[in-house]
């Protein structure tokens, strides 16, 4: 059953044609997965649907009555509810505040019922089998676990048509798997479901209907059966060529980096747990592991952004002092969380850019605003960001742009040893295939990557040598070629569980 539908729907922005005659129906009872390249209109059509944006021409439709969202309460009274690729919660709040802000449960309409609310947001954890408390602050939680709430956030609207932007571009294995257990059961209850994904397999998995948009049009739409991914890339980028195989031998120089018996603690034990390795010039090293193994809490005593025991070296030299001093000294982080980490969301592509390697901007007292405008747009270029100005701010940029916008602003400082902590995330495989190429050529001019990711395909693809993590350990060095599923068994702790 369709349960609505978009007829000649068309969005235009200034400067740019989101959507160009879009006809696009979401069947209840259904998986709905949506796909296509950073820019080609999906976030674009489903702000539409939760009447976050409006469109320029054409109409909704649902139970083949015109409908008109004025505003994302519109969407919400008709039964629409949205999970965000980037996460939408106030960190200083308690979960259960953000699930139900703005809609709090009143005692005799007077004050907040807080108690309801909490048990409201119990029942919801324990849906999605979860052990989180609803009165933890979210700014505790780890990007996985506000995931989680996100979702928990739609799903106590009872909303009749949910949408899921990347859902799991920030969930572990075992977490998927519970989002997937808990997509049965609303398929199950009538709900229809939007799923919005970059990773292919998944689509596969779940979905029941498919729908790519290329350059703001609808380029296939089918049922599920038959479809596999070398239709679904087709139907995307056309005939161009995507992939990224290594094009030549790595050859790499002298040890740059080392890191020798490193231990962050947490409470009940350690987020990592005495870590050593080392790092030549013009190697990519890969760092694998599921969620909640370590991998960014030791990317993060690297930036000095932890209390930790233990040495670091770049060079032979102690790595030591605040952040500021460690960029100086030629480390460099690409954050996980590119929104809240990575970018200022108000200031221009070319501000942010700039913002760490200002200095050799300076001018006396002042800045050269034209050199630091060359020098934008010369990395605009070499990391082909799809841009209408510098000027515009980084917020109007897609997801993947405003990835390279950040892998930009690191390699504006001249690093030496560059930290990319899931430098795919929520990106598209072209963006993706860009963003590698760009680490292939960096490492062939010499500098050393640490590249953490939970994708096995991608730490295999990239990887010249991969360090597998498992509860704040390294559990296993492997050479890039290893086999699949050797790099799986290391990874695997001997008693997993969602944390």
């Amino acid at each position: 059953m369709i349960g609505l539908s978009i007829r000649g729907g068309v969005k235009v922005y200034p400067g740019t044609r989101a959507l160009k005659g879009v006809d696009f129906d979401l069947h209840m009872g259904a998986v709905n997965v949506l796909v296509g390249e950073n820019g080609a209109g999906k976030s674009t059509l489903m702000k539409v649907i939760a009447g976050v944006e409006s469109l320029t021409e054409g109409r909704i439709e649902m139970g083949g009555k015109p409908v008109v969202f004025r505003s994302k309460e519109d969407a919400v009274k008709a039964g629409i509810g949205i999970v965000f690729q980037e996460l939408n919660l106030f960190p200083n709040l308690t979960v259960a505040e953000n699930i139900f802000i703005g809609r709090e449960p009143r005692r005799l309409g007077l004050d907040i019922d807080a108690g309801a609310q909490i048990a409201a947001t119990r029942a919801l954890m324990a849906r999605l089998e979860q052990k989180i408390d609803p009165e933890t602050p979210l700014e505790n939680l780890k990007v996985g676990q506000q995931q989680i709430v996100e979702i928990a956030k739609a799903l106590a609207q009872d909303a009749r048509i949910l949408i899921l932007d990347e859902p799991t571009s920030a969930l572990s294995g075992a977490e998927v798997e519970v989002l997937f257990r808990l997509i049965d059961d609303l398929k199950a209850q009538g709900v229809g479901i939007v799923y919005i994904s970059h990773r292919l397999d998944e689509l596969i998995r779940v979905g029941d209907y498919i729908t790519v948009l290329r350059d703001g049009e609808i380029t296939g739409a089918r049922g599920m059966e038959g479809v596999d991914i070398p239709w679904i890339v087709r139907a995307m980028i056309g005939d161009k060529t995507r992939e990224f195989p290594r094009t030549s031998k790595a050859a790499f120089g002298p040890e740059v980096f080392r890191a020798e018996s490193i231990r962050m603690a947490r409470a009940g034990g350690f987020a990592v747990d005495g870590v050593s390795f080392s790092l030549k010039k013009g190697e990519i090293l890969g760092l694998y592991g599921l969620m909640g193994a370590g991998r960014t809490e030791l990317v993060e005593c690297i930036m000095a952004q932890h209390p930790h025991t233990g040495r670091f070296f770049i060079e032979g030299q102690p790595l030591t002092g605040d952040v500021a001093t460690r960029i100086a000294k030629g480390v460099a982080l690409i954050p996980e969380d590119r929104k809240r980490d990575g970018l200022v969301q108000i200031m221009a592509i070319r501000e942010n850019l700039t913002l760490s390697a200002l200095k050799s901007f300076a001018r006396g007292f002042h800045l050269s605003l034209r050199a630091e405008a060359a020098k934008a747009a010369d990395f605009i270029k070499r990391l082909t960001v799809k841009v209408a100005s510098p000027e515009n701010p980084v917020s109007s940029l897609s997801g993947g742009n405003q990835q390279k916008v950040v892998i930009g602003k690191a390699l504006m400082t001249g690093p030496k040893v560059l930290l990319m902590d899931e430098p795919s995330r929520g990106i598209d495989i072209g963006a993706k295939a860009e963003v590698f190429r760009t680490m292939r050529d960096l490492a062939a001019q010499g500098l050393a990557i640490l590249f953490v990711t939970s994708d096995l395909d991608e730490v295999m693809a990239l990887s010249d040598r991969i360090l597998v993590m498992t509860e704040g350990r390294i559990a296993g060095e492997f050479p890039g070629t290893a086999p699949a599923a050797r790099i799986i068994a290391a990874a695997s702790p001997k008693h997993p569980e969602i944390s």
